[in-house]
This record gives structure tokens, C-alpha cells and sequence, in this order.
């Protein structure tokens, strides 16, 4: 027999690694396994100087992500993660925590609901299939979104948010863009291929300032003083940066930039 299908595949496209969720009979839910080898990959992607940018997908037709194993949860057992997926789980919990630095494409192949909806709300920008739905139901399980979908208010208007958490209920792609949660639907069989496309664009920016702009635009949102205070630290680092004389360079030269990461 040979070796256990990953519960997460890698695939490297030049700048860009592609990290799939790969647990399609169980609609790719999360379990300790999948956690933590999600989180090894987004630790390799943080790790490589030449890997710019990440498009996190799902395996299969059925869902991106339907959010935690309830079989798993109400059985109370699971498979004991490998050493290397332990090492990922704080990796794992940097990015839901939006602390991870690498941008990250989210590409919805299909629905993602509870947490797999946050985890597409922990990536950066986001490509969604025209079939998807997606949603917070946790309190119809008599719980609620703890891996970010409380903050959904800042995202979208208020009313809006405690509708889809106090209900529960799903709404669509086209819903979702029309709110600012997507930024672009595309037919399923699209979606990858959009995501990629859309993280070589991010990729080919320079790798300092991709890490700068992402912290405080983020940070702006939830704490404009504390990003202002970022801001004078990332400026005078950045702005003396041999990629910022390599871009200028390159604008003057009318060339593409070659970055150096510093």
C-alpha cells in the first residue's frame, strides 16, 4: 500500500505556493491533523524567500471548508497530529489571528461555512465560486464563531453581521461580493486558476513592502493609533531599502524590478 493522501497538498507555482485542503470525503473539515499541516505550509511559504504569495483552495466540488469535524468534536477523538503538524498549529493560529505576513489568496472552489468561512476571512483577498455559500451557523450547533467570525462587524456592515451570526444562515457569492466579503466570483471550474493569476499580481510587488502594506492596512482598521506608530517603524526601513532604489531604478530603466527581500 502506498503512503496516506496529505490532509493538505502542496504545490509550488513559481512565486506562488497553492496549499489544498484535502479531506473531501469529510467536505475538508477541520481536525488537529489538517490544522497543523495548514499551518506547516503556511510556515514554508513564510520560510522561503521566493515564495511570495499564498492561494489557499480545497479539494472537490462539495466545499472549500465546512468548518470543524462535528464527528470528530462529538466523539472526542482524532488522529494525534505528526510532530511537524504541532509545530504549524501556532503558525496556524498567527494567520487566524491576522499576524501572519505572507499574503494570502483565498480560492472558495465551493461553499466554506463556520470555520471554514473564517478561514477565508483570515486571507487577504478573496475568489469565490458563483455557486458558493457561505456562512457563520455555529449557532445552530449551539456555539459560536470563535476562530474570527466575531469580528465579522468589521467587515461588513453591523446589521448585516448579527443577521448572518444570530441566524445562521448562508448567504451567496453574489451576496457576499455585493457586501465587499468576495473581491472577485468567477465559475467553479475558474476559481484556481483566478486565485493564482491574482497572487502572481501580488507576488511580482516588492516582498518588504507587500509585508509593511498588509500589516498596516490591516492594523488600520482595528487600531489606527497603533498602526500609525508601525507606520513611522516600517517607513525609514523600507524607504531605504535597496528594492526601493531597485524599483525606482527599474521604473527609470523601464524594466522589471529583480526584489532581493531587503
Amino acid at each position: 500500500m502506498g503512503d496516506p493522501e496529505p490532509v493538505v497538498v502542496r504545490e509550488q507555482r513559481g512565486a506562488v505556493l497553492v496549499l489544498r485542503l484535502n479531506r473531501p470525503d469529510a467536505r475538508n473539515a477541520l481536525n488537529p491533523a489538517l490544522i497543523g499541516e495548514l499551518g506547516a505550509g503556511l510556515a514554508a511559504a513564510e520560510d522561503d524567500p521566493e515564495t511570495r504569495a499564498v492561494v489557499l483552495t480545497g479539494t472537490g466540488d462539495r466545499a472549500f471548508c465546512s468548518g470543524m469535524d462535528l464527528r470528530e468534536f462529538a466523539g472526542g477523538s482524532s488522529a494525534t497530529p505528526t510532530p511537524e503538524q504541532q509545530a504549524g498549529m501556532p503558525v496556524f493560529g498567527r494567520f487566524i489571528g491576522g499576524a501572519y505576513p505572507v499574503a494570502v489568496v483565498g480560492a472558495a472552489n465551493a461553499t466554506a461555512v463556520a470555520g471554514g468561512f473564517e478561514l477565508l476571512l483570515s486571507c487577504d483577498v478573496i475568489v469565490a465560486s458563483e455557486d458558493a455559500k457561505l456562512g457563520l451557523p455555529e449557532v445552530k450547533r449551539a456555539l459560536f464563531p470563535a476562530g474570527g467570525g466575531v469580528f465579522l462587524g468589521t467587515r461588513i456592515p453591523l446589521a448585516v453581521a448579527l443577521e448572518m451570526t444570530l441566524t445562521g444562515d448562508s448567504i451567496d457569492a453574489a451576496r457576499a461580493a455585493s457586501l465587499g466579503l468576495v473581491n472577485q466570483v468567477v465559475p467553479a471550474d475558474q476559481v484556481l486558476d483566478a486565485a493564482v493569476a491574482l497572487a502572481e499580481r501580488i507576488a511580482a510587488n516588492g516582498p518588504l513592502a507587500l509585508e509593511a502594506t498588509k500589516e498596516l492596512v490591516r492594523l488600520a482598521v482595528v487600531d489606527a493609533a497603533l498602526a500609525r506608530e508601525k507606520q513611522n517603524e516600517w517607513q525609514p526601513r523600507i524607504f531605504a531599502s535597496e528594492d526601493a532604489k531597485e524599483g525606482a531604478t527599474a521604473f527609470i530603466e523601464k524594466r522589471d524590478p529583480v526584489w532581493r527581500g531587503q
